[in-house]
This record gives structure tokens, C-alpha cells and sequence, in this order.
């Protein structure tokens, strides 16, 4: 994982500098205003010009991301950052000046809304929540490093808003250089475009293996976007079967996998076994949600997450880790016509996205199908160990070289199958059953079929996106057409209402009001008075202070990472908004209630603390977070950009409206809002917002359309 810790670090020097300017600009203004007399309009309009340039920036970034490449996109931010800073160095008149804040404000769009989306699609499952902590750690970290630049050029006799402005070039040129020399492109990206060989190479690089053969499968599995989807309940062998048909006569199938000689052996659940072993049913779990007022998603994912190891652990030393079947004189059954059909099907219907202009001229690697039919040994099957003899699940469980941390898997304890059914084949995501008295142990089958030992598992099964035509001749191609039409498609409706509200819920949760009343509060608390006893004048003690909130941020924002794999998404938000509410509503009551003034301003100052510390925690990582997850991957670029154009704007009216209101119903007025909004948004959380923690991005995506699916009330219903 050290690949892709360092990939996200590098990606996310474009929030160090989005924050880094956000609060030179507001130091820089004070000296700004003093050099060319600005009218307070325009003082406005200087600062607003750069949330102007990222909103409109925000409206066709998804999608060209999706054309180009996220890379691309990244590049061209740091451009925009170092031009901005030169500019802003230059700046002779406001014009110009508004000039750079307009191509600071393009930069900075294209990092906040590209840079999860791309650790989202480099990190691990594991870490993947972490390392997107990352970018509201460096940001906060660019705030409180530039606040010290601006405390300490304030000091001087003649502070230079210019250079203060102009800094900013520095740290762009560092990330120009990273962006051109370091970063790879988005795997997943490479895949949809059908560059096969450069995605396999980005793996390896990430994941500091050379076998990547599960998640370059997985990558191809996730250009699918809605179909049909089943949830099945399976009992999966720990041991081999020499001979097995791929269906007999009682149910028993053989689940393909990635690699040569991998197998899974398999079958339904009876309902005689689900009561008599106390098996958990997925079905059952949807269903529970359906008189209740909670979106039924998020009650099936959380059924997959109930009792599981943590994701932040070793997932992959499990049971699940020693399911293959990896003797190599087991066969691996595929139809004769696999090979010839395949290709000829992917070669007809998938030209019009799986191809692209800059792909090499060998195609041997950048054939779509590649990763499942790769004839080449790996260096996983030269090293297999054959099963012992006897062939005891403990033993095999200790030779197998796809145990511990040689486990073969997609990530986050999942893994994938494949099987041949009625002319196609069918996808299975896999995850061992959470249930407390499972965990860990072998299900030994009621009427010892065969005398195998059984895990339970989820199944979540849908068509192939490598399977080739059905007996009937009919198109089993992934939908192919406009991009738009796929917001239609239920699991992408469902997911932008989660991304959407959640955005558009934070932006009016009170960080902006908070943040702006925070000086006031420290002043109260005597905090001035204590730094003017220093010599400090009042402009550089207001910088000071304003570099002191943001410090508090950082341990708060470590704590996050440490919590977000663990604890998950859901959780964190469901913790840390009542934090917020009660602070909220503190702090109105100290503006109602005159006890003392050390009393108020301790307690106001307390607020304050505990607000930005849970805010930084939880509700401000987590909607980017989120929105970087929960779309499939042939649109995720447009519908991350419809969140964030949403977060744009509604940064815009919160930061405008705010004097207006603090001028009309006061503190307590302005901090009641918030304090509603964010019972709202816990409502919100915990009827639509699913824990995503742990799980692949194209099994987040299928269970939305799953979820959406099943949820959606049947004809019968209407």
C-alpha cells in the first residue's frame, strides 16, 4: 500500500494549496484595501472571484475528466495555481489581481472536486477512507502554514500583499512537478478506455505486486452500469473437489475465478439449513426495511458490515482467504467457444468506449477480456503448494500460498467468481457472513453432503461484463449509449440523492458562520488583550488568532483518519452531528443568557473548540468522501461534478448571505439555523447515507443498484 499512500499525498498538494490561499487572501485583504482604497463591493468582488472560477470550472470538469483522464486534470490545476501566484505577484491594478483570483479559483475547483475521485480510484479498499482524509488534512495544514507566513510578514514595517499572494507559486511549481513526473494515470480510468497494459502497470506500481489479475478483473466488471441484479445466499467449500461438473444434480456449482486453476464450490442455501445453522439471510435483511422509514440501502449495507472484521485490520488472513481451489489438477472449465465468442463480442460492442485514440498498437494486453483469460502463469500458481494429502482445512488453510498476506481477493475481504450459466456467465461478489456465530468458523453441512465443510457467504450476482452472447443470440453488451441517460438509471439516482443532499446539507450545517465568529469569541475570552500585552498590534494578533483555530483542526483531522476505516463513514457522522448541535445551541444560549462575562466567553470559547474539532472529524471529509464512492465508474467524472457544482454554489450563498442575516436576526438567529440544519442532516444520514467503508468501488455501485432495484415497489405493489 506504500504506492498508493504515496500517489494520495502528492494528489493532494492541490487542497494545501487551496487552503494555503484561502487564508492568505483573507490576511492579504487588509493590506489590499489600505494600498488601493477598494470600495467594499469590490473588496468583495476580489475575494469571490475565485469561488467563481471553481464553480464554473466545477460544471464541465466531471466530464472532461472522463474524456481525458484524471491526470490531465490535475496537471492543468497546478498550471492554473502557478500562473495565479505569478500573476497575483504582478497584479499593478485590481483588474488584474481579479484576473488571477478568477484562475486561482479554476485551480482550485479542479483539486477539490478531482483529487478523492482519483485516491478513490488508486487507494486500496482498506485504506481508502484514510488516505481521502487526506486532502482536509493537508488543506487545513495549508491554512495554518500560510496564517504563520501572514503573522510573521505582518510584523515588518511595510507588509507586501503582493509577495503574501504571490507565495503561492512555490508550492504550484512543486505540484506541476509531481502532477508531470510522479502521478499516474487513474486505473480505472485506463480500463474504461481499454488501455489495458498501461492500467496493469499503475496496479502493480500502487500495489507493489506483479499479480493484479483479481483487480484488473474487477476494474473491467465495474464499466457496467445498472442491469439486473440478484442477492444470493451461498454455502462456499474450504476444500477441493476433483471431479465436479459445473452444476450437478443437487445444486452444486463451480465459481470460476481469476486466476488458472481457481475455483470456488458452491450452493444455495436451503431454507431447512438457513434455520436449523441460524444463517442470515441479505434477502431478509432488505425486506426487514421496507415498513420502516429507512432507505432499505442503507439497511443493506449495513447488513454486510454487521460484525465484521475491521476493514483497517488484516481482512485478507480469513476464512475467504483459502477459498480457491488452487491444485493444478483440478481443471479450470470454461466452454469451448469462451475464447472465440468473447472476443468477437467485445471486439462488436464495446468499440465506442473501450477504445482509444492514444492506446498502443499491441492489443495483446489491452483486450478487455485479458484479465480472466490470461493463459500465463503468474507467479502466485508457480508457487502454489499442492494440497496435502488427507486434505484438512487446516492444513490447506497453512499451505496455501493465497493465505495471509499472499491472499487473492478485489480488496476489503471481497472476492469475485464467475459462473457459466444458460449461455452466459454470470458475476459473483462474495463476502463471508459477519454473523457473530460464523465468524471465523466452518459450517458443517446438516446430512454431511460429501463430508465438505461450508463458510456462508453473500452473493451478489449479475451479468458478466466479459460474458458473450446468450444461446439466443441476444446483446448482453453493458449499455453503451449517452452518459446522461445513465443518471437514470435507478442505482445512480439513488446514489446522487445521497451525494446531492449530503453536499448541499453541509454547506449549511454553520463551518462558515462558526469560522467567522470565532475571532470575536477569542477576543472576548481575553485572547487580544493577552497578545497585545506582547506588542503585538491588532491586525497581527487577529492573524494569530486565526492561525490558532486552525491548528486545532489538525489532531481533531487525525484522529478521523485513524476512525474512518474503522469506525466507517456512517458512523462518524452519526457521532459527531449531535456534537454539533449541542454546540450550536450553546453557544445561542450564551448569547441569550448573561451569567458573567468570563463565564460566557469560556463557554463560548469551548463551543467554538469542540465544534471545529468534530466538524473537521466527521462532516468535513466525509460528503467528498462519499460522493468519490458511490458512482460507477463510467460516470463518476459527471456525477462528482454535479455535487460539487452544488457545493459551490451553496458556498457562495452561505458566505454572501451571512452578513445579510447576522444583520437582520442576529447571532442567535444565525446560529439556531444551523443548529436545525444539523438535525436535518442527521436525519438525512441516518435514513439515506450507507457505510461504504472497506467495500470495492464496483461493489458499492452494483448493491446501489441492487438496492434500488429491490426497493422499488413491484407491480403487483401498484
Amino acid at each position: 500500500m506504500k504506492g498508493a499512500t504515496l500517489v494520495a499525498l502528492a494528489a493532494t498538494i492541490g487542497n494545501f494549496l487551496q487552503g494555503w490561499d484561502n487564508a492568505t487572501i483573507a490576511g492579504a485583504m487588509v493590506y489590499i484595501n489600505k494600498d488601493m482604497n477598494l470600495a467594499t463591493s469590490v473588496q468583495g468582488l476580489v475575494v469571490a472571484m475565485s469561488l467563481i472560477g471553481a464553480t464554473v470550472i466545477t460544471t464541465c470538469s466531471g466530464p472532461i475528466s472522463d474524456w481525458l483522464g484524471r491526470r490531465p486534470m490535475l496537471i492543468l490545476a497546478s498550471v492554473m495555481y502557478f500562473l495565479s501566484g505569478l500573476i497575483m505577484l504582478w497584479s499593478p491594478n485590481v483588474y488584474v489581481l481579479c484576473l488571477a483570483r478568477l484562475l486561482d479559483g479554476f485551480g482550485a475547483g479542479l483539486a477539490v472536486t478531482l483529487v478523492p475521485v482519483y485516491i478513490s480510484e488508486t487507494a486500496p479498499p482498506e485504506i481508502r477512507g484514510q488516505l481521502n482524509t487526506l486532502p482536509q488534512f493537508l488543506g487545513s495544514g495549508g491554512m495554518f502554514l500560510s496564517y504563520c507566513m501572514v503573522f510573521t510578514m505582518s510584523l515588518s514595517d511595510a507588509p507586501s500583499w503582493r509577495a503574501m499572494l504571490g507565495v503561492l507559486s512555490i508550492p504550484s511549481l512543486v505540484y506541476l512537478l509531481f502532477t508531470v513526473f510522479y502521478l499516474p494515470e487513474s486505473p480505472r480510468w485506463l480500463v474504461s478506455k481499454g488501455r489495458m497494459d498501461e492500467a496493469k502497470k499503475v496496479l502493480q506500481m500502487l500495489s507493489g505486486r506483479e499479480d493484479v489479475t483479481d483487480e484488473m478483473a474487477l476494474l473491467v466488471e465495474g464499466l457496467d452500469i445498472g442491469g439486473e441484479k440478484t442477492l444470493e445466499d451461498l454455502l462456499v467449500t474450504l476444500e477441493e473437489h476433483e471431479t465436479l461438473e459445473t452444476v450437478d444434480e443437487d445444486g452444486q456449482m463451480r465459481l470460476l475465478g481469476t486466476h488458472e486453476n481457481q475455483s470456488y464450490i458452491a450452493r444455495p442455501v436451503t431454507d431447512q439449513q438457513q434455520s436449523s445453522l441460524g444463517l442470515r439471510s441479505r434477502h431478509g435483511s432488505l425486506a426487514n426495511q421496507r415498513g420502516i422509514h429507512k432507505d432499505p440501502i442503507v439497511g443493506l449495507f449495513d447488513s454486510l458490515h454487521e460484525k465484521m472484521p475491521e476493514a483497517g485490520g488484516n481482512t485478507k488472513s480469513g476464512i475467504f482467504g483459502s477459498m480457491f481451489s488452487t491444485n493444478a489438477d483440478v481443471p479450470h472449465m470454461k466452454p469451448a467457444h469462451w475464447e472465440k465468442d468473447v472476443e468477437s463480442q467485445f471486439n462488436k460492442d464495446h468499440d465506442d468506449y473501450a477504445t482509444d485514440d492514444n492506446a498502443p498498437d499491441d492489443d495483446s494486453d489491452n483486450d478487455l477480456r485479458s484479465p480472466l483469460m490470461s493463459r500465463q502463469a503468474t507467479s502466485t500458481d508457480k508457487d502454489v503448494i499442492p494440497h496435502p494429502t488427507g486434505g484438512s482445512t487446516l492444513s490447506m488453510r497453512r499451505h496455501s500460498t493465497l493465505n495471509g498476506e499472499n491472499s487473492m481477493g478485489i480488496g476489503g475481504g471481497w472476492h469475485m467468481g464467475y459462473r457459466y450459466d444458460n449461455g452466459e456467465y454470470k458475476r459473483y461478489y462474495l463476502k463471508e457472513d459477519g454473523a457473530e456465530s460464523r465468524r471465523g468458523s466452518i459450517v458443517s453441512l446438516p446430512g454431511g453432503h460429501d463430508g465438505g465443510s461450508y463458510v456462508h457467504a453473500s452473493a451478489l450476482v449479475s451479468r458478466s461484463v466479459l460474458g458473450p452472447k446468450s444461446v439466443h443470440g441476444s446483446d448482453v453488451a453493458p449499455p453503451t449509449g449517452p452518459l446522461w441517460s445513465a443518471l437514470l438509471e435507478p442505482g445512480v439516482k439513488r446514489a446522487l440523492v445521497v451525494g446531492v443532499g449530503i453536499q448541499i446539507l453541509q454547506q449549511f450545517s454553520g463551518i462558515n458562520g462558526v469560522l467567522y465568529y470565532t475571532p470575536q469569541i477569542l477576543e472576548r475570552a481575553g485572547v487580544d488583550i493577552l497578545l497585545s500585552s506582547f506588542g503585538l498590534s491588532s491586525i497581527s494578533a487577529s492573524f494569530l488568532i486565526s492561525g490558532l483555530t486552525t491548528l486545532l483542526m489538525l489532531p481533531a483531522i487525525v484522529v478521523a483518519m485513524r476512525l474512518m476505516d474503522v469506525s466507517g463513514r456512517r458512523a462518524l457522522l452519526l457521532w459527531t452531528i449531535p456534537v454539533l448541535i449541542v454546540s450550536l445551541v450553546a453557544l445561542f444560549i450564551s448569547e441569550l443568557v448573561q451569567i458573567s462575562k468570563v463565564a460566557n466567553a469560556a463557554l463560548s470559547t469551548v463551543c467554538v473548540v469542540l465544534y471545529i474539532c468534530f466538524f473537521v472529524m466527521g462532516y468535513g471529509p466525509i460528503p467528498n468522501i462519499l460522493c468519490s464512492e458511490i458512482f460507477p465508474t463510467r460516470v463518476r467524472g459527471l456525477c462528482i461534478a454535479i455535487c460539487a457544482m452544488v457545493f459551490w454554489i451553496c458556498d457562495i450563498i452561505v458566505t454572501y448571505s451571512l452578513p445579510v442575516l447576522l444583520s437582520s436576526i442576529g447571532l442567535v438567529g444565525v446560529f439556531s439555523i444551523y443548529a436545525a440544519v444539523c438535525v436535518i442532516s442527521w436525519v438525512f444520514v441516518y435514513l439515506k447515507v450507507p457505510e461504504t467503508k472497506g467495500m470495492p468501488l464496483e461493489v458499492i455501485t452494483d448493491y446501489f443498484t441492487f438496492g434500488a432495484q429491490a426497493s422499488a415497489p413491484s407491480k403487483d405493489d401498484t
